[in-house]
């Protein structure tokens, strides 16, 4: 193809996009009511000169503060959110790789389930979310769930606020542990067919107990660091997708090329798998996304609505990119670019109108497909299955266009990006996507190096050259083998 017809369409679409998202509605969207997972703390009041009364300090919420319409939001979305890799990443990876994995990609998928839920419980959700220790990780109070309430919000003395207080604790535990499974698991998009299974389990533990856990905490915890600098991430573009699209990033080279790429790969073993991935994700991500809210009210609207809008922007964009260049749209193009949105729009949805969010989903059309099909191939990496080209990205992307989008009309605990008169916010999202590429970089190639050093991260090539499926589990799924 001639670059000049891909610089053409890409400033096009790009103009498309500024155009697209600086548009402000005629009439302002209404203040929703309830804050995101990193809502700003309320600070006790302060009495005012001549003011009539003083406000009275916050109280911590009781078990009739729950509402039970939040409740039930919330609980719904923490099942979606489990829906998102089990079963939907899980039919999407398992999809696109060869018939020979299928098995190992689901396992690994499902295994995580499993895993992470009980270091979540255990000692994860404390790291994450507790009581700070020097802004950067919780300390251990709350281990095996100690004082984690089933009926009443939860209550920080310190910064006399609460992470969401119409939910019990329980609840908002259990949604942040959906998060907290899935993240590892986009990681084996980059590394499939080719790691062992006992290194792999070794790996995601120690990831997410060293890499997630405290990015969290920066981020979504009471005085974590980002959060109190005002970075803007409502459901995870920091703490989710770059975070894990830089450790896939990491895993692809330190494990190196599978056997035969890129001359003997096959194409996806079965795009139907992959379709019901994706559509799957899609329908998972509003639980995502406009669960964030912590609450049933306009806030959870406003972030759905985005959420959908951005997708069918991003979807779009991919397969024009593909029709204009490469001659024919694609399913898998539509299905990828699709994912590549919702990365997109996940730390943006609690913060931008509709416009913004379509202007955000063209970008993730553009800026992921260029990654995929035109720098991957020329660096030679092996990203099986483009984890870093769509969800580092894609986050990166989503993450930075927050700062250029965001605006307090959506969500008054936010802030206005550059858009809307605040240059200031879009320097603060580009410090905090380089403090966690920098740190998800770095300890990801640390532990990889400590696990391959221990046991060894790859297995062996004639493992590798008969599939995972029967090397790692003797299981097949289909009575034919490459």
């Amino acid at each position: 193809m001639k670059m000049t017809r891909f610089w053409k369409l890409a400033l096009a679409l790009a103009l498309l996009a500024v155009v697209a998202g600086g548009a402000r509605a005629q009439a302002p969207v209404a203040t929703p009511d309830k804050a995101p997972a990193a809502a700003v703390v309320a600070a006790p009041a302060v009495p005012a000169t001549n003011a009539p009364a003083a406000t009275p300090p916050p109280v911590p919420p009781t078990a009739k503060d729950v509402n039970t319409g939040d409740n039930a939001w919330v609980l719904i979305s923490s099942a979606l959110v489990l829906l998102m890799t089990i079963p939907a990443l899980a039919f999407f990876y398992g999809g696109l790789v060869r018939r020979k994995n299928v098995l190992s990609v689901l396992m690994q998928c499902f295994i995580l389930a499993c895993v992470i839920s009980l270091q979540w419980v255990l000692f994860g959700y404390s790291l994450a979310f507790g009581p700070d220790i020097k802004h950067f990780i919780g300390d251990l109070s709350w281990l095996g769930l100690n004082g984690v309430s089933m009926d009443t919000p939860h209550w920080d003395p310190l910064t006399a606020s609460s992470y969401a207080g119409t939910i019990p604790h329980q609840s908002f535990m259990i949604f942040q542990m959906m998060f907290a499974v899935i993240t590892p698991a986009l990681i084996i998009g980059a590394f499939a067919e080719r790691m062992k299974f006992s290194a792999f389990l070794v790996f995601a533990l120690l990831w997410t107990t060293i890499v997630y856990d405290p990015v969290a905490h920066w981020v979504w915890g009471k005085n974590g660091f980002l959060g109190l600098m005002g970075a803007l991430d409502f459901a995870g573009g920091t703490v989710v997708h770059i975070n894990a699209g830089i450790a896939a990033l990491v895993a692809a080279l330190v494990l190196g090329k599978r056997i035969g790429y890129p001359d003997r790969m096959s194409p996806p073993h079965n795009l139907p798998f992959a379709v019901l991935g994706a559509g799957l994700l899609w329908v998972g991500w509003f639980g995502f996304n406009a669960g964030s809210a912590l609450g049933a009210g306009g806030l959870a609207t406003s972030a759905f609505v985005v959420t959908h809008v951005a997708t069918a922007a991003a979807g779009l964009t991919w397969a024009l990119m593909d029709w204009f260049f490469n001659k024919r749209p694609t399913l898998l193009g539509v299905i990828s670019g699709a994912v590549a949105g919702l990365v997109a729009i996940t730390p943006a949805s609690g913060f931008v109108t509709v416009m913004g969010a379509i202007a955000i989903g063209v970008g993730a059309g553009i800026l992921p497909w260029i990654f995929v099909t035109i720098i991957k191939p020329k660096l030679g990496y092996d990203d099986t299955l483009d984890a870093f080209g769509v969800h580092g990205v894609g986050g990166t992307w989503g993450a930075i266009a927050t700062g250029l989008w965001a605006t307090k009309a959506v969500n008054s605990a936010g802030a206005d990006g550059l858009f809307y008169g605040n240059p200031a916010q879009l320097l603060i999202q580009l410090k905090a996507v380089g403090i966690t590429i920098v740190y998800s970089l770095v300890v990801t190639f640390v532990l990889l190096k400590l696990v391959d050093l221990v046991m060894g991260l790859r297995a062996e090539p004639q493992a590798e050259k008969i599939g995972l499926d029967l090397t790692d589990h003797r299981e097949t799924a289909y009575t034919v083998l490459d």
